[in-house]
């Protein structure tokens, strides 16, 4: 597909890779609610390359827009393992830790907290390998580890007068296979260690946004029955 054909017929895989694309748009926060749920009703009605390509002209793609529409999806974690650390420990003494947002795992990282704390979150980083070990030691002190919901979890620590676990977090466990296996021991002595599953905002706000659009297409769904009942009876 490319823009030098505007009036060539839309196919629906090509319609629903629009769709994909604006809903990460939203998840980014480049579009709003009112003008992602526009666009999007103008990519399942579009009927042309030429009506497609504008909907997503103002959006960051690699190459052409036409050649993003037709590029099918990559996996979450294909591009997430491999590179070299750019962190393998932290330390706090009477202070605090934090390792978030996009950095890079080492195979082999220590975190170690005295009358302190630390936060590991690992939903947007890289990985240096596809198995990860994190040994935390926290003595009067704490470390939080966030990670997203299809991370495979192994937590082997030990709570002396203290816990080291994983606790219920805001949603449940859905481990993939393809995830790279992240191993977290060590011991909490008089303090704690905690493992929480946490998603984005990112995608949190994706899924809000492909709720509304499930929605959207329901409510369009029944009008348009209805519509075709009446004018059956009319008939």
């Amino acid at each position: 597909m490319t823009s030098d054909l505007p009036e060539m017929r839309a196919s629906d895989s090509e319609r629903e890779r629009v769709a994909e694309r604006l809903r990460e748009a939203v998840a980014e926060g480049r579009l709003d609610m009112d003008e992602f749920e526009q666009r999007l009703d103008a990519a399942y009605r579009a009927r042309t390359h030429g009506e497609l390509a504008p909907l997503v002209r103002d959006l960051p793609v690699s190459g052409s827009v036409a050649a993003s529409v037709a590029a099918p999806a990559t996996g979450d974690w294909a591009g997430r393992v491999g590179g070299p650390a750019t962190s393998k420990g932290a330390f706090a003494f009477w202070g605090g830790f934090g390792r978030k947002g996009r950095w890079t795992v080492g195979r082999r990282f220590t975190a170690f907290t005295m009358m302190g704390g630390g936060e590991l979150d690992l939903r947007e980083a890289r990985f240096e390998d596809r198995e990860t070990v994190i040994t935390c030691v926290a003595v009067m002190g704490g470390v939080q580890i966030v990670v997203p919901p299809d991370l495979n979890v192994e937590v082997r620590g030990i709570g002396l007068m203290g816990g080291f676990g994983e606790h219920g977090g805001s949603v449940e466990s859905a481990p993939d296979p393809a995830a790279p296996r992240v191993i977290i021991n060590g011991v909490a002595l008089m303090g704690g260690v905690g493992v929480e599953r946490k998603r984005t905002r990112a995608e949190k706000q994706r899924l809000k946004a492909e709720r509304a659009e499930r929605l959207e297409r329901e409510d369009r769904d029944r009008l348009d029955k209805g519509d075709g009942g009446e004018r059956k009876e009319l008939g």
